[in-house]
């Protein structure tokens, strides 16, 4: 397993890291502890989750995944082996059975850190990740940005930032990062940081795979430039780049056909060409799709670790497994071609 650096600090994490937020709803306690072992046992010594967890996020999962992780926290031990990552959620009409409160003042930051410790049966968070800007902008699938002159939102960047610097004095959090965010909210947060003499974020957690590759246009730059790289989620596009869906092997219980509504923004025809496209590289190529889609994540520079995530034991390992495969520069060439007849499918 390759490791790199988180940021500029003095962590190492796998090019892998295991996703979790189908534990509580796919995924029983037993399994997810069956996959939490399983990984760390197999070099993986990085674990993402959130407060909001499991998805979709109900009344009655929410926090679940957290507490599965927590009870495997506290059998496993050996807390120094591997690097735990978590949310705050932000702000969301829909989410008030997390909070009444949600978003990022220093009175919701600091309760939700308590809460995932408490949930986590841990001292100390590795990485405490904003989940989604609070104000409005494009995010969660959407490609280009549309001004809304009635956002409530009131800009509070320093208040964040003093927050999250008096947790990691607390030793609470060693270091926290953005998620779902945009080139533009991504470098205030870093002015802000410089500004105060505090200490910058260390990743950002966005979706990038074959099919959404929306970062490369201006995130990516800011990525190489300040040191602050991509923990890419959905790297197989809720499974549609396994090509199970492709292929006519999906079932009922399947990601995409069990939570349509919630999960369907990669199910449209121009993605299902596109899909069909990469599926015969990798036949020609002798590969799965879902080995070319990771090992597409893993070897693109910006990406410190591809958040991988399964709700079988079959498809932890072949995802964990992609870690050793390294695409031909052929393959790399076929695959920019047809990204560059169909780019971004889910985001048009």
């Amino acid at each position: 397993m390759e490791y790199r650096r988180l940021g500029k600090t003095e962590i190492e994490v796998a090019k892998i890291c295991l996703g979790t937020m189908t534990y509580g709803e796919q995924n029983t306690e037993a399994e997810a502890h069956e996959q939490l072992d399983y990984a760390l046992d197999h070099g993986v010594n990085f674990i993402d989750t959130a407060e909001l967890y499991a998805v979709p996020s109900t009344s009655s999962n929410n926090g679940k995944t957290e507490d599965y992780i927590g009870t495997w926290v506290k059998d496993r031990g050996r807390r120094d082996d591997y690097i735990l990552a978590t949310k705050v959620a932000g702000p969301s009409p829909n989410l008030k059975y997390i909070s009444d409160n949600l978003g990022y003042s220093r009175e919701r930051i600091t309760e939700a850190v308590e809460g995932s410790l408490h949930r986590l049966q841990t001292d100390y968070i590795d990485l405490y990740q904003l989940h989604w800007p609070e104000r409005k902008t494009n995010y969660f699938g959407k490609l280009g940005y549309v001004h809304d002159a009635s956002d409530p939102w009131q800009e509070n960047f320093d208040e964040v930032v003093s927050t999250l610097s008096e947790l990691q004095q607390a030793g609470k959090i060693r270091h926290w990062g953005l998620s779902n965010e945009t080139p533009w909210g991504t470098m205030r947060w870093l002015e802000a940081c410089d500004r105060l003499g505090a200490n910058r974020p260390v990743s950002i957690q966005n979706p990038y795979n074959l099919l959404d590759r929306a970062y490369d246009i201006g995130t990516a730059e800011v990525s190489h430039r300040e040191s602050i790289g991509l923990l890419a989620y959905s790297p197989l596009a809720f499974g549609v780049l396994s090509g199970k869906y492709h292929r006519g092997e999906d079932t009922p219980a399947s990601r995409l056909n069990k939570y349509k509504k919630q999960m369907g923004r990669y199910d449209n025809e121009r993605g299902r060409r596109a899909v069909a496209s990469y599926q015969k590289i990798a036949d020609e190529a002798g590969l799965s799709l879902t080995q070319m889609s990771l090992a597409y994540v893993n070897e693109t520079a910006f990406v410190t670790s591809n958040i991988i995530g399964a709700t079988s034991m079959q498809q932890l390992e072949e995802n964990i497994k992609s870690a050793d495969v390294k695409l031909s520069k052929e393959v790399l060439r076929k695959i920019e071609a047809v990204h560059k007849d169909n780019p971004n499918p889910p985001r048009n």
